[in-house]
Order: structure tokens, then C-alpha cells, then sequence
């Protein structure tokens, strides 16, 4: 039996997952690493540490697989890395991630200019700290010698690629993340380029999402060698936001797909690119004609984690605090929370916005703070969706990440929405969204997509707690954000 190997690098661990032909998983693995902090308003990964975690897991589900054949590995990742690297292809820096905001005064700036203005538009990338746009003017700002110095700035998926492939590619998904491809040639954008300094010789080669690498055992550190039999195709794959969408089959107009893992997102797909004209959501490539529109949250299940372990510094496991929120009813008893504890994306885009808890009071107790917490993070996903639905009538909502391993949580998601919510599986979305980009690559018929395991219904009366408690949301944000930049 052949299967088919599916490896999401993501923002704190590495996923390698071998599905069958029909998408059911064979062999999981994953290994966790840590996201640093260095200094305030510093988000980093160790690169070198995601190498070996990607090449550790590649390796342990073949082990475990046997006897079954592998028929092809392809890639999935998270957007928004950042690092430069020397001629020989070392780290001159760490990885600088999403949730990295050293360059928020920068964005600040350039998005309130006609010039970021038009950089969004031929990007379809809101100007924002987060992107390799902006660190990268930081990096030329703050360090000048290293920025003088690199001989290419790549993200953390080109950075493994380079290192275990001996190729220095990036897929276009990826890359139309960075603020730096123009969206309709899907090119090196020159003006932007002009604008920092560099050119494309400085950037990776520019491949499609379908493009497929030969191992080659020779090209690679002995210490990361890959367990591939010979011949082996590996596909470059995309974004983990875009192959989510088509793991769960939201490609359609009537379609968005909701994923909160570490952070969180909203999206449709699309034909053709297409841009907000207040900046507030992101256009990205997909492959070939399709690209996703939407908007991401800094703040998704790190808010939970962030709670258990620096606030209420407890030892109870996530089962036994949503069990305790789950007692608790919808609207948290008039405590509400603003979770931007990494600053926001979309649809705010402020890099200096904070978290609130408010409307506290004496009868609020642990259980009433987790499930605040879990609906603030649901408010800012709808917040995003409520973009889209301005233009787009999704008539269902397909749920992926981390989160849907609670039932509440996707209840709270449907009830805010006012949509029905499809489950299609734990979180390997993304991962089995490489395998379906890997099967068109290959030219075989894609693998079937996985059945909807569990659906959830909204509740009309849930529904109108929430929405009064989002109109407040928003009102509270909209009475302190100013507040966020004065120090």
C-alpha cells in the first residue's frame, strides 16, 4: 500500500503525517519547539532546531510506516518568516516570525502613505510588522551590517528546504505573503524591491506550489539525512492557511474555512486576486488562478495556553479548564475579553493593541476567565469573517486546528457566526492540504477529501448574547486604542 506524506511546518511544532490514498491517517508525528521572546516585542524560532525537528519527524513516521511504500512528501508551512543568511546559507539571524512586532513603528509609518498604500495593492499585503516587508527595513534600519552583509533573506520553509534539499526555492503561496511578490505576476515585485534596497538575486527563486525537488542524499548534512527511498518526489507545497482550505474542501464561494491553532484565521477561497480597499484582509496565491482572501489573528490558542501557565499557574490540564468554562454560560457573565496579548492583525492591524478583561466583578471566577477567553478569540475570528461577508454569504463554516478538539469551543464558533460549523478531523489540515497540492503535482486524481466527522448547529438565543457582547467588543477597542501607543 503506498501513502503519502504531508509535513507542516508550523509557529511552535513540526507535524509529519502519512495518509493513505483516501486521506485516512496512517502515522503521526510531532515535535514541539519553543517560540523565544528575547526582548519585548521579539518573537524568534531557533532555525536550526526546526531543521532537525522536520527531519526527525520526516524520519520516524517512515520508520513507523513500514511496510508501506511512500509514494510522495509535500510541505505545508506558516507565513510571515523571517531571516537572512550568509553565502554559505548560515543564520546571520534568528527566525523572526508573525508574531514578531520589532518593527511596528516602521509599519506604522509606510501604512499611513499613499507608498504603503500601493505597496498593499500590488501585494494584496496589509503593511504590518508582522511581514518580511517591514523586518526588512528594520533590519536595514537597526542592522545595517547584516542587512549589507546577507546573501539572501528567505523564510524558515526555504531555510529547511535549502538545508535538507540543497535548493533555495519558495512556492509562490509563500511567498505572496511576504509584502514583497506582486500578486497578478506573480513576481518579484521591482518597485518594492526599489524600496528596500535589494534585489530579486537576494530573494529565492520563485517555483509554483506544484514543483517538485529530487532528493539528493549528497546535497544534504549527514546529521539530517532523510530515511527517503530513491526517487522519491517532494513537492514544495504552500501555505498552511491556503492547504487547509483545500484539505476541507472550502474552495467555494459559498465556503470559509476557520482554522485557530496558535494564532487564527478566516478565509475563502477565490478565482483571480482581489484586495480590501480600507487594507483590512490579505490576498494570497493558492495555485494557479486561485488565491485565498481573509484575515489572521495573532491571538488564537496561545491565549489559552498563555492563561494556564502565566496567570492562573495551574496544574490542571486544557480538558479540565474547558470543562470548567463549559459550566459557565454564553456571554461569560457580563465578562468580556479582548485577547490581543501579541498585538493584531486583522482586521485592526495594530501591532501596539494589548488584552483587556472588563466588566469584572466579585462573582467571576476561574471558569468565568477561560470562557471569556475563549469567546474573545472566537470575536476576533468573526471580526475577520464579518470582512468577508460583506461582499461573500458563507452558508458554512469548515473548522480546522487545534480547537477543534473542543466541542465547546466549535459551539461558541457557530453561535458567533450564526453558521453551521464543519469538523473534518483534528489538526492535520494543513498537512493533508500538501498531499492534495502534492497529488496535482503528480498528476494523479486527488486524494479524497475527508467527510465532515461532526457538525454543529447554532443557537439563536446564544447567537444574540454574543452579538451584543461583540458590539461591545469592538467599542471598548475602538475607546482605548490610542491608548496602546501612549507610553
Amino acid at each position: 500500500m503506498n501513502y503519502y506524506l504531508g509535513v507542516d511546518i508550523g509557529t511552535t511544532s513540526v507535524k509529519a503525517v502519512a495518509f493513505s490514498a483516501t486521506g485516512e491517517v496512517i502515522e503521526r508525528q510531532q515535535t514541539h519547539y519553543p517560540m523565544q521572546h528575547p526582548a519585548p516585542d521579539r518573537s524568534e524560532l531557533d532555525p536550526d532546531e526546526v531543521v532537525r525537528a522536520v527531519s526527525g519527524c520526516i524520519n520516524k513516521v517512515i520508520a513507523a510506516a513500514q511496510p508501506a511504500s511512500l509514494a510522495m512528501v509535500s510541505f505545508s508551512s506558516a507565513m510571515h518568516s523571517f531571516l537572512a543568511v550568509d553565502a554559505a546559507g548560515r543564520p546571520l539571524t534568528s527566525c523572526m516570525i508573525w508574531a514578531d512586532n520589532r518593527a511596528a513603528k516602521i509599519a506604522e509609518q509606510l501604512v499611513a502613505t499613499e507608498q504603503g498604500a500601493a505597496f498593499y495593492r500590488a501585494s494584496g499585503v496589509p503593511v504590518h510588522a508582522m511581514t518580511p516587508l517591514c523586518k526588512l527595513v528594520w533590519l536595514r534600519q537597526q542592522e545595517p551590517e547584516i542587512f549589507r552583509g546577507a546573501s539572501r533573506f528567505v523564510g524558515i520553509k526555504e531555510y529547511v528546504f535549502q538545508r535538507l534539499f540543497g535548493e533555495t526555492v519558495v512556492d509562490t503561496a509563500i511567498a505572496s505573503a511576504t509584502g514583497l511578490l506582486n500578486i497578478r505576476s506573480l513576481q518579484w515585485d521591482e518597485e518594492i524591491l526599489n524600496y528596500l534596497s535589494i534585489d530579486a538575486s537576494r530573494l529565492s527563486r520563485l517555483v509554483s506550489p506544484t514543483y517538485i525537488i529530487h532528493y539528493d542524499a549528497g546535497k544534504t548534512d549527514a546529521s539530517l539525512a532523510l530515511s527517503l527511498p530513491p526517487g522519491v518526489p517532494v513537492v514544495t507545497g504552500a501555505s498552511d492557511g491556503a492547504l487547509a482550505n483545500l484539505s476541507t474542501g472550502a474552495t467555494g464561494p459559498h465556503t470559509m474555512s476557520v482554522t485557530i491553532g496558535t494564532s487564527g484565521a478566516a478565509r475563502m477561497v477565490i478565482e483571480g486576486a482581489e484586495t480590501d480597499e480600507h487594507m483590512r484582509t490579505f490576498c494570497y496565491h493558492v495555485y494557479n488562478n486561485y488565491y485565498i482572501v481573509g484575515g489572521a489573528t495573532n491571538n488564537g490558542a496561545v491565549v489559552l495556553q498563555w492563561l494556564k501557565e502565566e496567570v492562573l499557574q495551574t496544574e490542571e490540564d486544557f480538558t479540565q479548564l474547558l470543562s470548567l468554562a463549559s459550566g459557565v454560560a454564553a456571554g461569560s457573565e457580563e465578562l468580556l475579553f479582548i485577547p490581543y496579548i501579541l498585538g493584531e492583525r486583522a482586521p485592526v492591524w495594530n501591532s501596539a493593541a494589548r488584552g483587556i478583561y472588563f466588566g469584572l466583578d466579585i462573582g467571576h471566577t476561574k471558569a468565568h476567565f477561560i470562557r471569556a477567553a475563549m469567546e474573545g478569540v472566537v470575536y476576533s475570528v468573526y471580526s475577520i469573517g464579518k470582512v468577508l461577508m460583506e461582499k461573500k454569504k458563507p452558508r458554512e463554516l469548515h473548522a480546522s486546528g487545534g480547537f477543534v478538539r473542543s466541542q465547546l469551543w466549535l459551539q461558541i464558533l457557530a453561535d458567533v457566526f450564526n453558521i453551521k460549523v464543519l469538523v473534518f478531523g483534528d489538526d492535520e489540515s494543513s498537512a493533508l492540504g500538501a498531499v492534495v497540492i502534492g497529488m496535482e503535482a503528480l498528476g494523479k486524481p486527488r486524494t479524497s477529501l475527508r467527510k465532515a466527522l461532526a457538525v454543529y448547529k447554532p443557537d439563536a438565543s446564544n447567537h444574540a448574547v454574543y452579538m451584543r457582547r461583540f458590539e461591545k467588543f469592538g467599542r471598548i477597542y475602538q475607546l482605548v486604542k490610542n491608548e496602546f501607543n501612549n507610553n
